[in-house]
């Protein structure tokens, strides 16, 4: 069975969640027998056609980005050649241009899309897209949710019960590089052992400002690993603090980032919109088997991290409350540690890339033998 994923950005070119998710479920498919490509827009589209562990990721030119949406003209006719011979199109949204391909090539395929977040930030346009956008998401044949709190939450969502699907993002822990006691002995005498860690792509919705307010005039030492739109602002305000208890790395290999996930106390994750859909870099903190600390935005990131069992989860926008919370797990390391060990375990349980291929293989069958 042969799967084509459309989406604007994948990998190698973009490393953001969305790109990760995809690649986690298009070599996990691979395995499972599903001859898996991605389509997707580059700056600088060449070679054409790369492997990628298994499976075949094609670029076209991005011919304009308006609003982050990327647009492309070679897309239409090279998306068309591609779904021709594919028995499944797998649509990631949001993404308003792929509706506009999805409609002028006429597909007659079976089609599902993963719903990866609501449209938060661009209200104005939104106004504008959403006659397509819900004749999209009627159009398709199934609809795919990441965590059923986002379907619960989702008023997008809850306007299609007959075709909306829950199935968890999962990780490939064996993907992931080993932590070598070279990129260890590196990393310990920098932070010292008690860190929290944030990973991710430094933007507006990621609540980085609150987790700076929330540890200012502390002692809490935390690592920001990643870069991104608001970086400069952000070193700005940690700058007036007269402490060095933040420290930002920019963007690390992986083999660094898994060093700093054994290593860290635990994971800080203070997304204070709902334009955090999901939080990959939080399931990665439960994978390593580290405490998290998120913010309850009635998304995937209270799914990854249960109150009280694997974490704390804190109201959004409150940097009294955060400090709090990451002062509590200082000050109890047992409980610290056994928060870890549970989210180690719900990881296990219902995260892990193989539970995530496997129910994506299984949907596909689903609706390739419908259609």
């Amino acid at each position: 069975m042969r799967v084509l994923h459309f989406f604007k950005t994948s990998f190698p070119d973009s490393m953001g969640g969305t790109e990760q998710v995809i690649n986690e479920i298009a070599k996990g498919s691979c395995k499972l027998g599903i001859k898996a490509e991605v389509l997707y827009l580059s700056s600088k589209p060449l070679p054409k056609t790369i492997e990628i562990e298994g499976y075949f990721a094609h670029r076209v030119k991005l011919t304009a980005q308006i609003a982050s949406t990327g647009f492309s003209i070679a897309a239409f006719s090279r998306f068309s050649e591609l779904a021709k011979n594919a028995d499944v199109i797998h649509y990631h949204f949001p993404w308003p241009f792929m509706d506009f391909v999805h409609f002028a090539t006429r597909i007659k395929k079976a089609t599902l899309v993963t719903y990866h977040s609501d449209i938060i930030r661009q209200k104005y346009l939104l106004q504008l897209y959403r006659p397509l956008k819900r004749k999209f998401l009627s159009s398709v044949d199934h609809i795919v949710a990441t965590s059923p709190n986002y379907l619960s939450t989702s008023e997008v969502l809850k306007a299609y019960p007959d075709k909306v699907s829950v199935i968890p993002i999962g990780l490939d822990k064996e993907s992931y590089p080993k932590a070598t006691e070279a990129r260890l002995k590196y990393w310990h005498p920098k932070f010292g052992a008690k860190f929290f860690l944030f990973v991710g792509v430094l933007r507006y919705y990621k609540g980085l400002h609150i987790l700076l307010e929330a540890i200012r005039g502390t002692d809490i030492v935390v690592v920001i690993v990643g870069s991104g739109p608001i970086e400069k602002e952000l070193k700005k305000q940690a700058s007036g603090f007269g402490k060095q208890n933040v420290h930002f790395l920019g963007h690390l290999s992986n083999e660094d980032k898994v060093a700093l996930l054994t290593l860290c106390y635990g994971v800080v994750f203070p997304s204070h919109l709902r334009s955090e859909a999901f939080g990959v870099s939080l399931l990665e903190g439960a994978m390593y088997g580290r405490p998290m600390i998120s913010s309850e935005i009635g998304t995937g990131t209270s799914f990854v991290n249960i109150s009280g069992e694997t974490g704390l989860v804190v109201p959004p926008n409150a940097p009294a409350e955060l400090r709090q919370a990451l002062q509590y797990l200082l000050d109890n390391p047992k409980l610290a540690a056994e928060m870890g060990r549970r989210a180690e375990e719900r990881y296990h349980q219902f995260f892990t890339g193989d539970k995530m291929a496997k129910a994506y293989v299984d949907l596909y069958e689903q609706l390739a033998s419908e259609k």
